[in-house]
């Protein structure tokens, strides 16, 4: 009697006929996806041969939507979404990852995760945000080689602090200006002094990721326009220092009650905090609609957590920040010419005795004063 084996995995990139299951497997066996990851199926259902076609082109938009699924006799059990974070792509992070329960739940897992890592090449370091009650997931993540980083706590500052804030206090920030591809070394030099060097290692950001180009341009304004969002951003520059020592970005959503914020702060200027949470609660507090802002803090950053709860924020989610990284093997082979043998080939045009060294003479000198 033959043991019984189990069905082989397929793994392969997501089709339109997928879409369907996809949306099952989000509703109902989700491993890891932060709460506030945007629906894929949701995005792609009607624009799906588009941006397929757009991914076959080289062309900044060719990772923006790459997905697999993996199949067992016919039917989609697991569905993974990954994308670049940094403009070189060499760090990748994976975005969502949905697998059916049952008993090849972590092996399905497994399989999406290790063809991720074979078939994006250019990727060196791989990072993803996980739940820390996802006990599951972390079990997974760690299974394929994922360790902690850092711990991150996304905080919601209530719409009646803000209100507070922006009658009380006027915020003192004389030299706030607008961002633009100008400034991208400085927000670089910022973004490079906020983090730890370890963590500055595994994002591997440069010049380039604080541009914009014409293309991205075009797709935060048609993204603007579609949702109905308005984007504000600002910077704090130090004229003696020649630096950008603060930086806020404000996504604000006139469709929901809540906005993010991505807060930058040089380690050495933390006082800034209160002055860039005030100049965001008076551009919030000139909106017509009451809404709340979500804000990320890291465990590296307690002077940042420290004046979320003093302004009396609520934490709404604790994650943890895990990376890996990924070293392919690249083939050797041999130069054509070798496997012809030509040694062999071509007995008689080598020389039937070991050349003698001759003795070199030194020719005579052609200046008579040296004589």
């Amino acid at each position: 009697m033959q043991p019984f084996s189990p069905p082989s995995v397929t793994v392969r990139p997501v089709q339109y006929r997928d879409l369907e299951a996809i949306h099952l497997l989000q509703n109902s066996f989700e491993i890891s996806s932060p709460d506030y990851a945007p629906d894929y199926v949701g995005q792609i259902n009607q624009w799906f041969k588009v941006v397929r076609f757009i991914s076959w082109l080289p062309n900044p938009l060719s990772n923006l939507f790459r997905a697999y699924v993996a199949e067992v006799g016919g039917q989609i059990l697991g569905f993974i979404r990954v994308s670049p974070v940094n403009h070189s792509r060499t760090t990748w992070q994976i975005d969502q990852i949905s697998v059916m329960t049952g008993i090849q739940r972590h092996n399905i897992g497994t399989q999406l995760i290790r063809h991720c890592l074979e078939s994006c090449w250019e990727a060196r370091t791989w990072i993803l945000n996980v739940d820390v009650n996802c006990k599951d997931a972390i079990a997974l993540y760690r299974q394929n080689g994922f360790q902690p980083l850092a711990q991150i706590t996304d905080w919601e500052i209530p719409f009646a602090s803000l209100h507070e804030i922006a009658q009380n206090q006027q915020p003192d920030l004389p030299n706030l200006l607008p961002v633009s591809n100008a400034d991208a070394f400085l927000l670089y030099q910022l973004d490079t002094a906020a983090m730890p060097p370890q963590i500055r290692q595994v994002y591997d950001l440069s010049i380039n990721d604080f541009r914009q180009s014409l293309v991205d341009k075009a797709i935060e304004h048609g993204q603007n326009v579609l949702k109905s969002t308005q984007h504000v951003t600002g910077y704090v520059y130090e004229p003696q220092r020649k630096a950008a020592i603060g930086y806020f970005s404000l996504v604000l959503q006139s469709a929901q009650s809540t906005h993010n914020c991505h807060l930058t702060v040089h380690p050495a200027y933390t006082w800034l905090y209160k002055e860039l949470v005030a100049q965001m609660a008076r551009i919030i507090d000139q909106e017509k609609t009451p809404s709340s802002v979500l804000v990320s803090s890291a465990d590296y950053q307690p002077e940042r957590e420290a004046y979320l709860e003093q302004i009396q924020a609520t934490r709404k989610r604790h994650s943890m920040l895990m990376a890996r990284s990924v070293w392919h093997k690249v083939r050797e082979t041999k130069p054509a010419l070798d496997a012809l043998q030509l040694s062999r080939m071509l007995t008689g045009l080598q020389p039937v005795q070991k050349p003698i060294p001759g003795r070199i003479d030194t020719p005579p000198s052609a200046n008579p004063d040296n004589q």
